[in-house]
């Protein structure tokens, strides 16, 4: 299945985005782990070095006992023991503060009874001066302090075991950080140069693209250019046509009416029937020669001639052009009401003139003639034919049927291609020249005109024009 370059891009960058965001959601995780070990053994030590100060004041200040009872000199009871009772009692609350250990709080209430034990003992051995009552203050501290070490040990043992999971931990996630950081920085890397190669390839592509795309503009140009040659070569032959070239018909015409006139009784009769076949062929060549200007001036649209027509009106006076020519056809036209679509009023009643002259022509001679013309209005989406850029548009579909002698479907194309007759002069009088005509003028109105032949039954002609220009 292939994969379009913008839907690679897309993925691309789809997966750098997941990876991105997994790579920040990890590192946060991470990064929280690390602060929170880090925090937990600045607690393990903090703790530690708060009962090891505990402990510390607590043989100092039994140590200052056992010298004062040893010595009696009252240096060594300086600072007092209830001043270093309130010391440890410090120490002891600031510990308090830190410990959020539900065991470790057990521990903390225990520890607490045992140096108010101790507060006791050291106040009443700075009180004792026998040495009965210092014997038993020394061996009841010994046992309290035996006491109180060994809480302070379960205290440590406890930190120590906190802190080996800790680090444990810490040193997981500070190996797993390094494996993670380069897999990252690989797939980081892999992406950026797949988009590279991607876009850089896309470049060269939209760079070939603009070169193919000025060679074609510089073509067209060269095709407009030589179009408008066209058309100017088109219009010096109208020029012609219109001029030089009716100017020796006329002067044969002329000539043959004189001869006919001065010198036909003295003509044989097959001179005078070569003379009456080219009178006619006179008038079959100004015929065309006028069809011919007028399919060269047929689809010229100026913004100036396109303005809102009013179809019915402009219907009338076609039906009432060819008035004489339906009367002797014994033919009727019926209609629709048809909205007012913008276009050249001249085009347009030059378009139905033909339609219609063309029923007349081809009518049946074994009945009378019916010409129905219908509307139906609807957008560009639904006729099916029009342009993407056309397709909210509101355009008319207008059909022409009539009961006259028909086509064969397989030359429906081609009767509005210039001077394709289907059937001899000497059966229906033209030059072809009048569906070319037609078929123009739609086109330069930006709409389309199918034929839609029933040989011996009729022929329908649907033409579909916007309403707006």
């Amino acid at each position: 299945m292939h994969i379009s370059v913008q839907k690679k891009i897309r993925i691309g960058f789809f997966i750098a985005f997941t990876i991105i965001v997994g790579a920040t959601v990890l590192s946060y995780l991470i990064a929280k782990n690390l602060m929170h070990n880090a925090n937990q053994l600045n607690h393990t030590i903090e703790v530690s070095k708060k009962l090891e100060v505990i402990t510390k004041q607590l043989k100092d200040a039994e140590a200052a006992i056992r010298g004062y009872n040893l010595t009696k000199q009252a240096a060594f009871l300086h600072p007092s023991m209830e001043e270093r009772s309130a010391k440890i009692e410090k120490e002891y609350r600031n510990l308090r503060k830190i410990i959020n250990d539900p065991a470790q709080q057990k521990n903390l209430d225990t520890l607490k009874n045992l140096l108010d034990i101790k507060y006791k003992q050291l106040t009443a051995g700075e009180q004792t001066n026998t040495a009965v009552g210092g014997r038993i203050s020394v061996e009841e501290g010994e046992v309290s302090m035996d006491l109180i070490d060994k809480k302070v040990q379960d205290m440590t043992d406890i930190e120590e075991a906190q802190l080996t999971e800790r680090s444990r931990l810490f040193q997981f996630f500070s190996t797993l950080w390094i494996p993670v950081v380069f897999i990252i920085s690989i797939f980081a890397i892999l992406i950026g140069v797949y988009s590279y190669i991607i876009l850089n390839r896309e470049f060269r592509l939209q760079l070939h693209v603009e070169t193919r795309l000025k060679n074609y503009q510089r073509e067209l140009q060269e095709n407009i250019t030589l179009l408008n040659k066209s058309n100017l070569d088109l219009e010096q032959f109208a020029y012609v046509a219109s001029h030089d070239l009716q100017e020796p018909l006329r002067k044969i015409s002329t000539f043959s009416d004189r001869l006919q006139v001065k010198y036909k009784p003295e003509l044989p009769a097959d001179a005078s029937q070569l003379i009456d076949r080219m009178v006619v062929a006179v008038h079959r060549m100004r015929v065309l020669i006028n069809d011919l200007l007028s399919f060269s001036r047929a689809g010229r649209i100026t913004p100036e001639s396109v303005k809102p027509v009013d179809m019915n009106q402009l219907l009338q006076n076609v039906i009432g052009d060819l008035e004489l020519a339906l009367q002797d056809r014994k033919g009727i036209v019926y209609h629709d009401q048809l909205p007012e679509i913008e276009g050249s009023d001249t085009a347009f009643h030059q378009l139905f003139l033909n339609l219609l002259s063309n029923s007349v022509k081809f009518a049946d001679p074994e009945r009378p003639l019916v010409i129905r013309i219908k509307k139906e209005l609807l957008s560009g989406r639904e006729t099916g034919t029009i342009k993407e850029d056309k397709r909210e548009e509101t355009f008319c579909r207008i059909t022409i049927e009539d009961n006259g002698i028909g086509f064969d479907q397989a030359n429906a194309e081609r009767i509005f291609l210039i001077f394709q007759r289907l059937h001899g002069v000497s059966e229906y009088k033209g030059t072809g020249i009048g569906l070319a005509i037609c078929k123009k003028i739609v086109d330069a109105h930006h709409g389309t005109i199918t034929a839609y032949g029933y040989p011996e039954k009729g022929a329908a002609f649907v033409i579909v024009l916007p309403i707006k220009q």
